[in-house]
């Protein structure tokens, strides 16, 4: 999947052998976080102005991807609590059709390269580009950084679950959307 823009260049590619080359060594980070934890081999490319819309279009890109590639018959749910030092964070995800994003993530300590404003537009693309439902919510915490990492590995999670293919359609009426 290739998204461009006159403020980004970027190339998402699911279960393709490559690197996660965005510019960003925090989103680099992040993103090979969240890769592992989905169990998902990636490349990612991406040239941009402005580090907001490079987290904001590197998660439209990668939900609009991950959205092309779901199976028949998706799990749609994923959830996930997990643990990182002092942060629990919790995330549950419904890849429904609809979008919607709910973050409460409050740290109390910053960390340079760790911003909640960019998390959360990573977030926004996301399920715009996946029409997904999303909550991450902080249980726990104080270091930005062990909190947004905690998210991405929950996130991660929960993205493998709800990707993973199951019998029938997740759904009482039958369908999706």
């Amino acid at each position: 999947m290739r998204r461009v823009t006159r403020e980004t260049d970027v190339v998402v590619e699911l279960n393709k052998k490559g690197a996660i080359s965005t510019g960003d060594r925090v989103l680099d980070h992040m993103l090979s976080t969240l890769f592992f934890y989905m169990g998902i081999v990636p490349h990612v490319k991406v040239s941009y102005d402005l580090r907001h819309h490079l987290w904001e279009d590197v998660g439209i890109t990668l939900g609009s991807e991950l959205r092309q590639n779901l199976p028949p018959n998706y799990g749609r749910f994923g959830t996930a609590i997990v643990p990182m030092d002092d942060a629990l964070v919790l995330v549950a995800l419904d890849i429904s059709g609809r979008t919607y994003l709910h973050m409460e993530l409050q740290p109390e300590e910053s960390e340079s390269g760790f911003e909640v404003s960019l998390f959360r537009e990573f977030l926004w693309g996301l399920v715009r580009g996946l029409r997904a439902t999303l909550h991450v919510k902080q249980i726990d915490g104080v270091n930005a950084h062990h909190i947004i990492e905690a998210a991405f590995k929950a996130l991660g999670v929960a993205i493998s679950q709800a990707i993973s293919e199951k019998e029938g359609t997740m759904s009482t009426k039958g369908v999706l959307e």
